[in-house]
């Protein structure tokens, strides 16, 4: 993988402009961290050579001084909205995280439910939390929110929001994904720490829009592409623009909310520290670029993948057409169609040669190795196969799963379980591999190559079932479907 992003100058940079920030304030900072905190797999995806933990790597640095809030918003509870890089829900990720970040020594105080207005399921979580001995707040959704400031900062507004306690000075906003409202959770504190005479601050921490990119540049319309069933859409930041005379980018919620924060500001100090949006953060990310060719090839892939996922979602009944058009415009900004990404084009062919459907994988050498539907192996266990004994140098003759260890397998799915399609799935593939293994030293070579798999490119022409999809992603493969059903 080519690299054209800078990760250790990365993390020295922005560690140094959050101790900056931090000093600026007294009593206690709100720190909203943006995007994915632990394992941002956007921004490594868009951003090659940047690592998935670097944000945490910066933060173990303050864990004296940290504790973490996880917010997480009332409707994505109810809707049981997922994680795409995970396939798991927002609730269950919020477990997942807590986990995580105290296995690593980092304190979390609370999570915190955010636009609540009444949801059962939130209800629910609300009690698990409790029985798992985990303290929980809720902050309510505010009617003409954020327009109506007036309303926002008075009792009927933030004052109807529970306080959240927290103990350090330091206090880490963090959430599964984008819409979770975490900026309201800072504003919401900001409002009560006054109240109680506590001289608190507030600062972000976004990757993404990259304030000092172009508007259109690929990396800020890959930032849309990924939060488009949100509809967020990047902006020039008006604010900055008449305070500095300088053109910079934010998007559409941290525009809409800078009033809001002004007004708190303004309660609380007389004056408001930031002059824009674009004051509020201390991403230094654009700095780090060192290929501009390369991360603006990697957004293109990405805007092409986010297009698939909705596409596929849109078939499923979880998505929306308004984001499939949206995703749609953002293609033609970027100036790419889904043909310019190459397994696409290998699936489909070879798809309409066999007439059977099938998959394809490019390798890092750029190689693109396709397998299709046969009687024993479904197309996407086919194509992981013989990429493996690509890499692996084993010919592609060489049988490196025994019929002895598939045997058992396919009578299971045909005798025992009742299903009349025995084809094998990547799970079983691997468990058929990795028992070979140990007697075949051509599948003990092709089972050594997996770690060669992570972030290549996969595309099939059906959507896949998740005893396919679930191994794919956590074999870090960049999968995409054609939005047609498995069985068509």
């Amino acid at each position: 993988m080519k690299i054209g992003f800078d990760n250790d100058k990365y993390i020295q940079t922005q560690s140094a402009h959050i101790r900056e920030r931090i000093s600026k304030f007294g009593d206690k900072l709100y720190l909203e961290f943006g995007g994915k905190l632990f394992d941002d797999n956007h921004a490594s995806r868009v951003l090659p050579g940047f690592l998935p933990d670097s944000k945490m790597q910066m933060l173990l640095e303050l864990r004296d001084q940290a504790e973490i809030v996880i917010a997480i918003s009332a409707g994505a509870i109810a809707s049981g909205k997922v994680r795409g890089d995970y396939g798991i829900t927002y609730d269950q990720d919020v477990l997942r995280l807590m986990d995580i970040f105290q296995k690593l020594g980092l304190y979390v105080g609370s999570v915190c439910i955010t636009q609540y207005t009444g949801e059962a399921a939130a209800d629910r979580f609300r009690d698990k939390l409790r029985g798992l001995g985990i303290n929980s707040y809720i902050l309510r959704r505010i009617e003409e929110y954020p327009d109506n400031v007036e309303l926002i900062i008075s009792e009927e507004g933030f004052g109807k929001n529970d306080f959240i306690e927290t103990t350090r000075p330091l206090v880490v906003i963090t959430a599964p994904g984008p819409g979770s409202g975490k900026m309201a959770t800072c504003l919401s504190q900001l409002y009560h720490e006054h109240k109680r005479g506590v001289n608190a601050g507030y600062a972000k921490f976004e990757t993404f829009p990259i304030w000092n990119l172009p508007l259109k540049h690929p990396v800020n319309l890959a930032y849309e592409a990924a939060t488009a069933d949100l509809f967020d859409i990047n902006m020039i930041d008006p604010f900055h623009l008449e305070a500095y005379g300088k053109t910079t980018v934010n998007y559409n919620r941290d525009i809409e909310i800078f009033p809001v924060l002004r007004g708190i500001f303004e309660e609380i100090y007389g004056e408001c520290p930031y002059q824009s949006p674009t004051d509020m953060g201390v991403n230094m990310a654009g700095n780090c670029i060192i290929d501009d060719d390369t991360v603006c090839e990697a957004a293109r892939q990405e805007i092409i993948r986010r297009y698939y996922d909705e596409a596929c979602k849109l078939k499923n009944g979880t998505g929306s057409k308004a984001a499939v058009r949206k995703l749609e415009s953002l293609l033609k900004q970027a100036d790419v169609t889904v043909s310019d990404r190459k397994v696409v084009k290998s699936a489909l062919v070879r798809e309409e040669a066999t007439g059977k459907p099938a998959a394809a994988i490019e390798l890092p050498d750029g190689t693109v190795m396709t397998g299709k539907t046969s009687d024993l192996l479904g197309a996407p266990a086919a194509t992981l196969l013989n990429a493996l004994k690509e890499l692996a140098g084993v010919a592609h003759d060489v049988h490196v799963i025994s019929p002895e260890a598939l045997a058992p397998i396919t009578r299971l799915h045909t005798k025992f379980l009742g299903e009349s399609d025995p084809t094998l799935h990547c799970d079983e593939v691997l468990t058929a591999l990795s028992i070979s293994s140990s007697e075949n030293e051509d599948a003990k070579a092709a089972l050594e190559k997996l770690p060669e798999l992570v972030g290549l490119e996969m595309h099939s022409t059906r959507m896949l079932p998740s005893s396919d999809s679930d191994i794919l992603r956590r074999l870090k493969v960049h999968l995409t479907c054609e939005p047609h059903s498995y069985r068509s």
